[in-house]
């Protein structure tokens, strides 16, 4: 077995596949990109996504990109190996899978006026109206998954659920570095802020902090 994911600091959807390699306690090389030296759109890493984007996991001769793809192929790939991603029974495994879903479609296009303002538009060029639009959405997601959470973890039992949703949490807290008055623990709810640190108790959790995250 030879795993490699190519990742990107910072990528919450990197971020959800390292997850899922740590929580399925898979060995596997971590080959960081630099989004600013262009390291995505460099021919070596197109001839593996012609999407450029990470990330991209290359086990053997097989290549995967679509972090939601790796996620359940790394679950049906190694069954035997780890905890899983999709626990439970049928309907808990199509709960999560919902789940997924639902940060892919609306959390994440939903904060991404917040991501946006915070960290791809100049400080003098930011619009007050869009960030106050964007925290209220941030909010309303928020009090959407504490009302559907079954337990201490989005469906009961740690999942890919979680693993979806923390790391684009994680960056909207990330946005107060740059937009101090955005006030995450204001929007966030007590579940959900109680939620981050059970995340952030896992025995993996430190190893896959982005790398430029732990030197800010």
């Amino acid at each position: 077995m030879s795993l490699v994911l190519y990742y990107g600091s910072g990528s919450p959807y990197a971020w959800r596949a390292q997850f899922a390699l740590e929580q399925k306690a898979l060995p596997y090389e971590l080959k960081i990109l630099s989004f600013a030296a262009g390291d995505t759109r460099k021919p070596e890493f197109i001839a593996l996504n012609p999407r450029h984007q990470v990330p991209v996991l290359v086990d053997g001769d097989f290549v995967l990109y679509e972090s939601n793809a790796i996620v359940e192929y790394l679950d049906e790939a190694y069954p035997a190996t780890g905890a899983p991603l999709f626990p439970g029974d049928l309907r808990t495994r199509a709960l999560i899978r919902r789940m997924v879903l639902e940060v892919d479609n609306y959390f994440s296009e939903r904060a991404e006026p917040v991501f946006e303002q915070a960290f791809f538009v100049k400080p003098e060029e930011r619009n007050a109206d869009k960030i106050a639009a964007g925290r209220k959405a941030i909010a309303e997601e928020f009090a959407m998954f504490t009302k559907a959470m079954r337990g201490e973890f989005l469906a009961g039992p740690l999942s890919a659920a979680d693993f979806a949703l923390y790391p684009l949490v994680a960056f909207a807290r990330r946005c107060e570095m740059k937009l101090p008055d955005l006030g995450f623990e204001t929007l966030a709810t007590p579940e959900i802020l109680a939620w981050m640190k059970r995340i952030e108790a896992l025995p993996f959790f430190v190893r896959t902090v982005p790398p430029h995250w732990k030197n800010a």
